[in-house]
């Protein structure tokens, strides 16, 4: 079957890594990358070749113009402007990997400052599980576009080590049931974020056990041992303080009104059946019951 692969990206200045990648796939397909990684002259002919040995030796000769024409088709015409003088595409291509990647010194500066902020990495109490992931993907891919090989393993390691308490649980039942040497970054953060959106969903079906816990949790270690009904008498005394009435003309007292004093004169006691006070004051109370 014949394959005919899409042109790469234009380089404009911009992504360079990323255009390196893909520029060298696309030569690769053109079975053009072994000209511009060698950059050899193909061997000369022997006296009376044949046809066919003639087509292959013209072959190999255009090779480098096919290359040449990939790498001047792939640049803006800003950055053409700079290879325009190279007559061999290796040479081309070193020239633009030395302007844009620098030198072997600064590849080696970026790649430390690179690990330095993979080891400085920490999940975040507002992230998720997929952005922490992303973040972490990011760094290690632009370590990897620079040219150093990071594998996989490096990066699961990184995100069991760094994640927050509440995936412990997770942690611990994936030790049991799986290898983690083995397990893929993908597999892991799947894992991960089924456990993160179930969370989510019994937080929105109860959001009020949420509150509670969430308050229960700020309140510390100042509530702890206090007595809800304590709690409740204190307030109500301090309620009852807060309400105060004129004195009444029976009893002189401002916690009530004279309506309800328990010693109007109009009122009688179901006790000892006098006027003047009410039965729960009532002097005679014991003795009414004892008889």
């Amino acid at each position: 079957m014949s394959f005919t692969p899409p042109p790469p990206l234009v380089f404009a200045g911009e992504n360079y890594h990323i255009w390196v990648v893909k520029m060298k796939t696309y030569l690769q397909a053109h079975d053009l990358w072994s000209v511009i990684e060698n950059d050899a002259e193909p061997p000369l002919l022997r006296a009376n070749p044949t046809i066919a040995q003639m087509r292959q030796h013209s072959e190999e000769c255009a090779k480098k113009h096919k290359a040449m024409a990939c790498l001047q088709n792939g640049v803006s015409d800003v950055i053409f402007t700079r290879i325009m003088a190279c007559d061999l595409p290796k040479q081309a291509w070193e020239k633009l990997k030395e302007e844009f990647m620098g030198s072997v010194k600064t590849r080696q500066q970026q790649l430390i400052n690179l690990r330095r902020d993979f080891e400085n990495l920490k999940m975040r109490e507002s992230e998720t599980i997929k952005q922490y992931s992303d973040k972490i993907m990011t760094i290690v891919n632009n370590i990897r576009l620079i040219g150093d090989d990071f594998s996989e393993s490096r990066v699961v390691e990184k995100v069991i080590t760094t994640l927050l308490e509440k995936f412990e649980s997770k942690i611990s039942s994936l030790e049991d049931s799986r290898d983690l040497s083995a397990i893929s970054l993908s597999e892991l953060v799947n894992s991960l974020y089924a456990l993160e959106q179930r969370r989510a969903n019994r937080q929105e079906e109860h959001p009020e056990g949420a509150f509670q816990a969430k308050a229960k949790k700020g309140s510390g270690s100042s509530q702890k041992g206090k007595k809800p009904w304590v709690d409740r008498r204190e307030k109500s005394r301090r309620d009852a303080g807060k309400n105060r009435f004129p004195p009444c003309i029976h009893c002189k007292k401002t916690s009530h009104l004279e309506k309800n004093c328990w010693h109007r004169p109009d009122v009688q006691c179901r006790s000892c059946k006098q006027l003047g006070h009410v039965e729960r004051v009532c002097k005679n109370r014991g003795k009414a019951q004892a008889q």
